[in-house]
């Protein structure tokens, strides 16, 4: 009841189907795994008879910045710009942004020509994007994704009145809570989840889904996922959080394995990666530092 987050259910052409679970990763409980919960979601009567019978295409996992209006950065940097999804100029209550990031690339376009021809600054693209209609969209629909730091009742109760009542148009503004990683807490505070069994029909392991990514790294190449200090996992992760990296990872890329003296030690299989980027954004401790791999390797979606 406090861990926000949504599904989507999509019907597309030749009897496929898209769907997904999105779970907020400033969740509490250690414990909580995103994938697992996927897993038990498409066990629900409503969502098995869609798949049952059917045959998984292709697996995926990314990480969605959906912060909103509060959390929209200055787009532009020395040489380019940050456009659509990337700046978070997705309309949470809609779950859309694809309207927001044709535009936004479009007034980048328009900036970038006149800077090139007329020698402007890229500041043109963030003073149009303030008088666009995506500023004013976003900021009529930047109460409801903080309303839910206070739970799904009063999330829903906030999300109502301001559609319903003030129209986006609020005298206030609510506040984020906690960066996603100082929301996660200790282990000792919450019981461990159970989650049932994959059957192999509708719900599956991670090894199986992991193989339907395409994902594939050179083996030989530099590790592109870094600790900044390798003691943390073994001296805080484990014994305070229960080793939650273990969990919020969609793709068992970190897991802890006896060394030779019969001690946990963190491993990582980065060749396992899908680049969704959750450990550099929920790693309690901020430890874990996700980079660009050599040679562009990571999943190789088709469909998705």
């Amino acid at each position: 009841m406090k861990t926000y987050g949504g599904s989507f259910l999509y019907h597309l052409d030749d009897r496929q189907l898209a769907i997904g679970l999105v779970v907020a990763l400033n969740y509490r409980n250690p414990f909580l795994s995103p994938y697992d919960e996927f897993q038990k979601f498409k066990q629900h009567p409503a969502i098995r008879t869609l798949l049952e019978g059917g045959t998984v295409l292709q697996y995926g996992a990314r990480t969605l910045n959906e912060g909103g209006f509060q959390s929209i950065p200055n787009p532009v940097f020395p040489g380019g710009a940050i456009i659509g999804c990337s700046a978070g100029f997705l309309n949470v209550p809609k779950i859309k942004g694809s309207h927001t990031a044709m535009k936004s690339g479009m007034l980048a376009a328009e900036a970038t020509f006149k800077a090139l021809v007329e020698g402007s600054s890229m500041d043109l693209y963030w003073e149009n994007l303030k008088k666009s209609w995506i500023w004013d969209e976003l900021y009529r629909a930047r109460n409801y994704r903080p309303a839910f730091e206070y739970g799904f009742i009063p999330g829903m109760a906030l999300s109502a009145v301001e559609r319903y009542i003030f129209k986006g148009k609020s005298p206030f503004t609510l506040k984020h809570g906690k960066p996603d990683h100082e929301a996660t807490e200790m282990a000792n505070l919450h019981l461990p989840i159970s989650y049932p069994k994959p059957d192999g029909q509708v719900s599956f392991d991670v090894p199986s889904s992991l193989y339907r990514s395409n994902t594939n790294h050179e083996h030989d190449q530099p590790p592109h996922l870094r600790l900044r200090d390798p003691a943390v996992p073994e001296s805080v992760n484990l014994p305070q959080y229960a080793g939650p990296e273990s969990r919020y990872c969609p793709a068992r890329v970190y897991e802890y394995v006896s060394d030779e003296n019969g001690d946990p030690k963190l491993h990582i299989n980065a060749q396992n990666c899908l680049h969704c980027k959750a450990c550099d954004i929920k790693d309690p401790k901020q430890n874990i530092e996700w980079t660009v791999p050599e040679g562009g390797g990571g999943p190789g979606y088709t469909v998705m």
